[in-house]
């Protein structure tokens, strides 16, 4: 984006629970492009960027949401959103009528319908989950993907449009949904180069030569994105993702996948970038992690 967007003057006390990666870059953008911000995060020291940058942080969740017009949850998983909204000192409690929950966490459709189910008559839901890295988050240039009554998403969408495209996939739980078919493509299309390097390996291909051949073909966007260095995408929340979609099919077959979730389970490092998977120079070189976060 060229300029930085004027927030609406009508809505624009955020409160933001869950400073990670992407929920910091969230949180840059939304105080650049003039919106009023408090931030909690269970680790308290994880918000102080977001403080030096004239956000204000929050003891828990309740405090952070109190005069909140819109309230963005960006959290690991379904189980830290059910805990920071319901829980002990929970947002829930704080939660005024007339305030806009956006839940912008992978946590799928299942989960956004139960949570739409616990939240009070007159506080509306957008699940509104993400495309992009955090680097684009801090340009404007994600694409959020957003599920809710058209209502709801139109009031909410002066904050959304701060932090890149809009995309309205249909009533509440698309954009859930929508995140879940754009990841099973990302993880399964990197899984794809990884293996094709393995062959490259194999067979006494170069792997430059190998990646710059595979780019001018249908894996051209997995092999940009197995090359990106500014992109953050764990291998837990990969395989978190994975699993998701996983539950969702049932019991349809999904082999590509299936294979792909078990390949993400076996990485070593599931802390480390999803590029990891290409980073091995055949499948052997991968082993069991030790230790899961």
């Amino acid at each position: 984006m060229d300029g930085i967007a004027v927030a609406s003057p009508v809505m624009n006390a955020i409160a933001l629970l869950g400073t990670g990666t992407m929920g910091t870059a969230l949180g840059r953008r939304l105080l650049a492009t003039g919106h009023r911000l408090t931030v909690w995060n269970r680790t308290a020291a994880r918000t102080a960027p977001l403080v030096e940058a004239g956000a204000r942080a929050a003891a828990d969740p309740a405090e952070a949401v109190r005069d909140a017009d819109v309230v963005i949850t960006m959290l690991t998983d379904a189980t830290a959103v059910q805990e920071v909204l319901f829980g002990v000192d929970g947002a829930l409690e704080a939660l005024r009528t007339g305030a806009h929950l956006v839940e912008m966490s992978t946590i799928g459709p299942s989960a956004v319908r139960e949570l739409a189910a616990r939240l009070p008559s007159g506080v509306p839901l957008v699940d509104a989950p993400v495309a992009g890295s955090a680097g684009a988050a801090q340009e404007g240039r994600l694409v959020v993907l957003a599920g809710g009554t058209e209502a709801a998403v139109d009031r909410v969408a002066p904050v959304l449009e701060n932090l890149g495209t809009l995309r309205r996939c249909g009533g509440p739980g698309t954009g859930a949904a929508m995140k879940l078919v754009l990841n099973t493509a990302l993880v399964t299309a990197v899984a794809a180069v990884a293996d094709a390097l393995a062959v490259a390996d194999a067979v006494g291909v170069d792997r430059r030569t190998a990646c710059d051949a595979l780019a001018t073909g249908p894996l051209r966007g997995a092999v940009a994105r197995a090359s990106a260095t500014d992109a953050a995408f764990a291998v837990a929340l990969a395989a978190k993702d994975a699993r998701l979609a996983l539950d969702a099919l049932g019991d349809v077959p999904a082999p590509v996948l299936s294979a792909t979730a078990a390949m993400l389970t076996a990485v070593p490092r599931p802390d480390a970038d999803l590029a990891t998977l290409t980073d091995a120079p055949s499948r052997d070189a991968t082993t069991p992690d030790e230790e899961r976060p």
